[in-house]
């Protein structure tokens, strides 16, 4: 058990919960405890930057939300991404949620309860952004089911479903209830093409209705990230949703270690850009708090990453080629999720280990004010890039290496 402000419950043994720092729920929450406050106040600004020469605000939040925190313990953290204020346009405030959770009972229960369980489990935590007035509401890759793509038995594709199936008619109620844009990150079925089975995002407005959807471009081949085993590469491009509050873009999981990918979705008008990702610590966490950041730097737009929590155990030990002995889980999923805003500020992570609803207010005037600023689309060699890409794609390509004439030459 944890309490509220991060550290387990006095007389627990410190570090006992699976995730968390010397017993703390993330790097910032570590720092905060043991630094003196002027110090920690240098280091944070060191970590996370400024937000328009400002550390960051926290944001209050109604009762309802926290009473819903402590009820069914989650991680609640709401901050403020400030723009300068401009003579010809008024601010354009948006309120964006991220969901993390955990699974809800074990990987052996029936399959149907394992998906009601989760649904159960996420819906007071939807509620919590809907009682905090959230605009747009994104959760983590795969939200329905465990992330069970590293076994490679295809059983676990029962938890496949249509884009308008059980969980999207699930969150179009909610969304329609809280006047809500919501990010569902599925696994796909597509009828209509021999029931073939993608990694797909739902945009559902807040009218209830299907905007569109989105399929993962890119799908990793490394480690026990077996998931080739039962998709492919997606085929919708890079699409960029236009909604009542905003254009938002959703770059899904392994697609952020391409920084074209990133790219694609700035040059197609993205102001929000989604990372619903599944990941572990010992493969990524020294990436997780770069790699978004970055692109919300070089592509001058907000971005939400979020990232599932706890260790899933799965019935059948499994390997994956890489001369590790066989395993039951994938490792820790290490949570962490939060925004970065293109002016490099950035807000502290949710719990390692712990549910959580990261909230933040952005103004979403600062992507054009960050592109005046630094000028990147301008200065941007794009017809360059084309041309080498261009070329890189014949199969006679041979690389623009200048070598010097005297490497293999005796002194």
């Amino acid at each position: 058990m944890e309490s509220s402000n991060g550290k387990p419950p006095r007389g627990e043994e410190e570090g006992k919960a699976a995730g968390s720092i010397g017993g703390h729920e993330s790097l910032h929450r570590l720092l905060e405890s043991n630094l003196p406050p002027e110090l920690f106040k240098e280091a944070s600004r060191l970590l996370l930057g400024l937000n328009c020469a400002h550390p960051l605000e926290a944001i209050s939040l109604p009762g309802a939300t926290t009473d819903l925190a402590g009820a069914h313990n989650f991680d609640v953290q709401a901050f403020r991404f400030n723009a300068d204020k401009e003579h010809m346009r008024q601010p354009r405030i948006v309120r964006v949620g991220l969901i993390q959770n955990s699974i809800a009972v074990p990987t052996t229960c029936h399959f149907a309860d394992q998906k009601k369980s989760i649904m159960e489990k996420v819906k007071p935590i939807i509620d919590a952004a809907g009682a905090s007035g959230v605009n747009i509401l994104c959760l983590q890759e795969a939200w329905t089911m465990p992330f069970a793509f590293c076994t490679r038995e295809k059983r676990w594709c029962e938890f496949a479903e249509p884009v308008d199936g059980e969980s999207t008619q699930f969150l179009q109620e909610l969304a329609q209830k809280y006047n809500m844009v919501i990010v569902s990150p599925i696994l796909e079925r597509d009828i209509n093409h021999g029931e073939t089975i993608w990694n797909t995002v739902v945009v559902i407005g807040n009218n209830g209705n299907i905007i569109g959807i989105h399929r993962k471009n890119h799908i990793p081949r490394v480690g026990d990230f077996n998931e080739s085993t039962y998709y492919m590469e997606g085929n919708t491009g890079h699409p960029v949703f236009e909604t009542a509050y905003g254009k938002i873009a959703v770059n899904i999981c392994y697609g952020r270690h391409h920084p074209l990918n990133w790219l694609a979705f700035g040059l197609n008008g993205a102001e929000i850009v989604f990372n619903p990702s599944a990941t572990v610590g010992e493969l990524s966490e020294p990436m997780w708090p770069i790699e978004a950041r970055n692109a919300a730097i070089a592509n001058s737009y907000f971005v939400g990453s979020i990232n599932r929590v706890g260790t899933e155990v799965f019935p059948n030990p499994f390997t994956s080629g890489d001369g590790k002995p066989q395993h039951a889980d994938f490792g820790h999923f290490y949570g962490s999720s939060h925004f970065s805003a293109p002016d490099a500020s950035c807000t502290p992570s949710l719990s390692r280990y712990r549910d959580g609803l990261m909230i933040s207010d952005m103004d979403l005037n600062l992507c054009r004010q960050i592109k005046d600023k630094w000028a990147f689309r301008m200065t941007a060699r794009y017809d360059m890039y084309a041309d080498l890409l261009s070329e890189y794609l014949k199969p006679d390509f041979k690389p623009q290496i200048i070598a010097d004439p005297l490497i293999n030459k005796r002194a």
